[in-house]
């Protein structure tokens, strides 16, 4: 399988740092942030993300998980959301889950429907005997207060709001496989 990176095709911006209680970068993911809705077996919960150092200038995030690897022309969106306060630099584990966004989401954020075709957090769920799949979980620092999209917007017309609003990225990858 070839792999490749979606963001080396995107402008370079500022690097700031993302973490998880959940999984360490490069780790496989933990049941809770495996598909359920997919037929994997697990619980389809947005981990813990804690993000810091994010350039001067945020007025707002948005977050979204891709797996690059998924046996589709485009990859496959299992999280995009929007609109997060720039007061706001972390959120708790199942804070989103497969089609419910908690209490514990900023209320002024958006989620946007997945691949999956539910507004809310796809677990990791590769074909079987596909191998490992990667799990980009992402904070996008951006220089506007909010964008403004349609409900029934796709992750990647996201993608292509965040060109050119976007001043630094975090990233931190999860893995799994059959």
């Amino acid at each position: 399988m070839v792999t490749y990176d979606p963001y080396d095709a995107l402008p370079e911006v500022a690097a700031f740092d993302l973490t998880s209680a959940s999984f360490a970068d490069g780790d496989r993911l933990p049941l809770a942030q495996v598909g359920g809705m997919l037929g994997s077996g697990g619980e389809d919960r947005l981990p813990q993300l804690t993000w810091s150092g994010a350039p001067e200038g945020v007025r707002s995030y948005a977050l979204t998980c891709f797996d690059p690897d998924a046996p589709t022309a485009s990859g496959f969106w299992h999280f995009a959301a929007y609109n997060i306060p720039a007061s706001v630099t972390e959120l708790e584990a199942g804070a989103v889950q497969l089609d419910t966004v908690t209490n514990a989401f900023p209320a002024a954020a958006r989620v946007l429907r997945n691949d999956g075709g539910v507004a809310g957090f796809v677990g990791a769920a590769p074909p079987p005997g596909h191998g490992d799949h990667r799990y980009m979980f992402v904070v996008h620092a951006l220089s506007v207060e909010s964008l403004e999209l349609d409900e029934l917007a796709s992750p990647a017309l996201l993608g292509f709001q965040l060109f050119g609003t976007t001043l630094g990225r975090a990233r931190i990858t999860g893995t799994y496989g059959h």
